[in-house]
């Protein structure tokens, strides 16, 4: 059976996981130069490069061959959150989402620093998750023809593909949905914290 997914995962600091499990880093071995990826590495067996401490194939070949790669990314805020409650209790409580409509707040927040003009262009306000989504999918280059479109008129095609195949994938616009709402709560709630 073969795995046709791509699977990231978020951390603090990914390099305290990498120190406890065995990995081989992904290859970037049709760049130039070659080098490891950025993200990317191999849980399982894959033929092994000694000399340059990486796969001995190149990621994209490797998963035509079936080879499984993990995206492990770190993403900053995580840093800032103690424990599984405090991510809980920062996930589920409500934000000021005032701040999406104050500039000098606005522009600290995770995926959404340079995106302040397109935020004042919507006519309706950024007030939930799934809106917020629809924003971080709305900001893609495929989508970009959707900025000052109203939410109803968004959401009717956000989520298609482009004429070149691509969407961003609603799953993945709700997870960063999530991660800024963390952010916001840890940027403007003491109560929180730990």
């Amino acid at each position: 059976m073969r795995i046709d997914s791509d699977i990231d995962i978020d951390f603090g600091d990914r390099d305290k996981l990498l120190e406890l499990i065995k990995h081989t880093p992904a290859a970037m071995r049709n760049a130039n130069p070659i080098r490891k990826h950025n993200t990317g590495v191999y849980v399982t067996e894959i033929p092994y490069d000694p000399v340059n401490d990486m796969a001995a194939i190149d990621y994209v070949e490797a998963d035509k061959r079936g080879y499984f790669k993990l995206d492990l990314l770190n993403v900053h805020v995580y840093s800032q959150v103690s424990d599984e409650i405090h991510l809980i209790k920062l996930m589920t409580t409500e934000p000021d989402w005032s701040m999406l409509a104050d500039y000098d707040k606005m522009k600290s927040l995770i995926h959404l620093q340079n995106h302040y003009q397109n935020i004042k262009k919507m006519p309706e306000p950024i007030n939930s998750i799934p809106r917020l989504a629809m924003f971080l999918a709305v900001i893609r280059p495929a989508k970009k023809h959707l900025i000052g479109k109203t939410w109803k008129e968004v959401s009717e095609t956000i989520w298609d593909k482009g004429s070149d195949g691509y969407s961003f994938k609603k799953s993945h616009a709700i997870a960063y949905a999530q991660l800024v709402v963390v952010h916001m709560n840890l940027l403007t709630t003491s109560v929180l914290l730990k």
